[in-house]
């Protein structure tokens, strides 16, 4: 009993006290530190001047911390560090080890959609002009991102006026050089038909060049050297000529101003701005070069962990310059300084010297970062903050919705199920096949109730098999027996991305019935593993059959639990049909081309290298078929005749 009047103090206990370090055991040291939950996984990597004090932060009264940080310390049951030897090492050794284990509790910035840019493929031997979304190859050349495609295409087609280079796609460039007869494009004066020798690919390689200096801001030398042309060819009397130079003229300066002055100079550089709250922020960046605004792109962020605006900015701004290591320029304008922006600026400038070599003798200058206070380069950042502050209120609606809606799900799939926990990690599983041949099968994984497409994994079935328990049970036994094996891993061997199949899912979700689904336990089974939780979903009346049997769980029609599992059984479907497919390609195009007599694995490569498909090689003449490398004219010919025997790859057939 406590006497009258006195007050109960309940103590809570820090979730982490089970795993909390020996004192003085963390060095006092910079370096990285990682939380691991239970079963080895990274749930959060974090980086600290002094290890020692910023990891015994983590251990005080959870009264003192975020609850998002209580949350991470409640999955974790772990931690360990890793010591460096200055703070531009931490740095990069934090964003590596984010960007490898993609941990749960570390923020996470996704673009508000795919931007569009403007690529030039100077890693190719003949480069083409192209509007591409997402990444694109090493050695490639992007400018932008432009807010809409329709902007891009504009400036595209005006410049192509300018600087015609090949715009078309390599099966359109194979066939005019084979046929020696340039395409349309070539005729209306877009193209100079590398193609066919109409320039050397010296010559298209400078007008490339030309072409980049002039999205770069290089508009300078070649509005003078078009205007030196028009009237030179004036002079002459040759006034078709005059008269095209006059076009490309107009054309290079209605280019130009599709491109927005903002600064007085003629310099490089990046607009950050963030607008948040204790939960979200939005990101926006504006990319100027020589003075003009060439792009501008957005990023929103669920705030897992509790981040100043400096701790966001330095986040950020590693997470940009990695995707786009060529671009960074020389300053950065931005709201507040980032933290550990000295450390920061040693780090960007260490990329640019890789990335974009200085001229012989000329040092490489640190990564400036700029709060502006006055002139246009303010102005630039406010309209920036405008921006961020409109796509943060336009997208928290949304946000907020999708946030709901996938913990609404979550739930109610945990209650339908009568699971211990909920379903944070899903994976489904289906098989396709085309009347027992080619059988595949597709694993799709959801994690929080999103896509986790980097753990997507297809199996090859060995044996041809109309049996799809068979298969089923096939595909679980082989993921469950890596999962044994990987678990079994040293966590470092883990780390070192070996680990493809490492971490258990904590429901299993099969295409198909009470057969399929007995099928799949049956291969978990002999594996060794237990206590799976797993549901058969039947497309009839898609309805959840339970390994218990009984009656069927019917998920209320039109409730979120619903719609994420058939989300999932769809996105499987759809992997697996698309995974059979491409075998299916594969196996018809080899089967014939191995009927040819003398027409090896190696001539085999070649000739699909050359013209992509037996399709394409049954329109060929001999003579085509004969400037392939290591083609003779008999064989040639012996191709030629057994192709033009109808023996091509043909059918509707659609896999199950």
């Amino acid at each position: 009993m406590h006497p009258a009047g006195s007050t109960t103090l309940e103590v809570v206990e820090n979730p982490a006290s089970s795993f909390r370090p020996e004192p003085g055991s963390v060095p006092d040291s910079p370096g990285c530190y990682l939380f691991r939950a239970a079963d080895g996984r990274v749930v959060y990597v974090g980086k600290a001047r002094s290890l020692r004090s910023r990891v015994a932060s983590y251990f005080q009264s959870p009264a003192g911390l975020a609850a998002r940080t209580v949350a991470m310390l409640e999955a974790a049951a772990s931690i360990e560090w890793i010591v460096v030897d200055t703070e531009v090492e931490a740095l990069h050794l934090e964003y590596t080890l984010i960007q490898r284990h993609r941990p749960r509790y570390n923020v996470r910035y996704r673009d508000d959609k795919s931007y569009p840019h403007l690529v030039l493929t100077t890693s190719q031997e003949v480069p083409r002009a192209r509007v591409a979304r997402g990444k694109v190859a090493a050695g490639d050349r992007r400018f932008g991102p432009y807010a809409h495609a329709y902007a891009i295409r504009e400036t595209l087609d005006l410049l192509l006026r300018v600087f015609p280079v090949r715009t078309c796609s390599q099966g359109v460039y194979d066939r005019a050089e084979r046929t020696g007869r340039p395409c349309l494009l070539h005729h209306i004066d877009r193209c100079a038909a590398p193609c066919t020798g109409e320039v050397s690919l010296e010559e298209h390689r400078e007008l490339v060049e030309g072409f980049a200096r002039f999205l770069d801001g290089e508009t300078t030398p070649v509005l003078a050297a078009l205007e030196d042309q028009m009237h030179a060819a004036a002079e002459q009397l040759h006034f078709e000529a005059a008269a095209r130079r006059r076009d490309q003229l107009l054309a290079a300066r209605r280019a130009m101003e599709k491109q927005q002055v903002v600064t007085d100079s003629a310099e490089d550089l990046d607009a950050i701005a963030v607008h948040e709250d204790e939960l979200e922020a939005s990101v926006q960046a504006f990319f100027v070069r020589r003075g003009r605004l060439v792009g501008r792109k957005g990023w929103s962020v669920d705030k897992v962990e509790p981040l100043t605006t400096a701790a966001l900015l330095t986040s950020f701004l590693l997470q940009l310059y990695a995707e786009r290591p060529e671009e960074i320029p020389p300053q950065v304008l931005v709201q507040e300084l980032p933290d550990d922006a000295e450390a920061l600026s040693i780090l960007l400038a260490d990329q640019r010297r890789v990335h974009r070599p200085p001229a012989r003798g000329r040092p490489v200058d640190r990564v400036r970062f700029h709060v502006p206070q006055r002139g246009d380069k303010r102005d630039l950042l406010a309209t920036v903050a405008d921006n961020a502050r409109e796509s943060f209120q336009r997208t928290r609606l949304q946000r907020a919705n999708d946030f709901d809606a996938r913990t609404r799900a979550l739930g109610e799939l945990q209650a339908a199920l009568e699971l211990d926990e909920a379903p944070l990690r899903i994976e489904c599983y289906d098989i396709s096949h085309l009347g027992g041949t080619e059988v595949v099968g597709s694993m799709v994984v959801f994690e929080d109730g999103l896509p986790r497409k980097s753990e997507y994994r297809r199996f090859k079935l060995s044996v041809d098999t109309n049996d799809d328990y068979g298969a089923m049970r096939e595909v679980l036994r082989r993921r469950f027996a890596r999962l044994v094996e990987e678990q079994a891993m040293p966590l470092s061997e883990r780390d070192e991305g070996r680990a493809r199949f490492a971490y258990p899912p904590n429901l299993l979700l099969i295409d198909g019935g009470p057969g399929q689904l007995a099928a799949a336990l049956e291969g978990v089974a002999q594996t060794g593993v237990e206590d799976v939780a797993a549901v058969a979903l039947a497309k009839r009346f898609e309805e959840l059959h339970l390994p218990a049997g009984g009656a069927p769980v019917r998920l209320p029609r039109g409730s979120e639990a619903l719609y994420l599992v058939q989300r999932l059984r769809d996105e499987a479907h759809r992997f697996a049909v698309t995974y059979q497919r491409s075998r299916r390609r594969r196996s018809v195009t080899t089967s014939v081309l191995e009927e040819i007599p003398g027409i090896g694995p190696t001539r085999r490569a070649a000739l699909l290298e050359r013209f992509g498909s037996v399709e394409a090689m049954a329109r060929c003449s001999e003579e085509e078929l004969a400037g392939v490398p290591g083609l003779s004219r008999t064989l040639a010919r012996t191709v030629h005749q057994h192709l033009q025997g109808g023996r091509t790859p043909g059918g509707n057939e659609e896999p199950t």
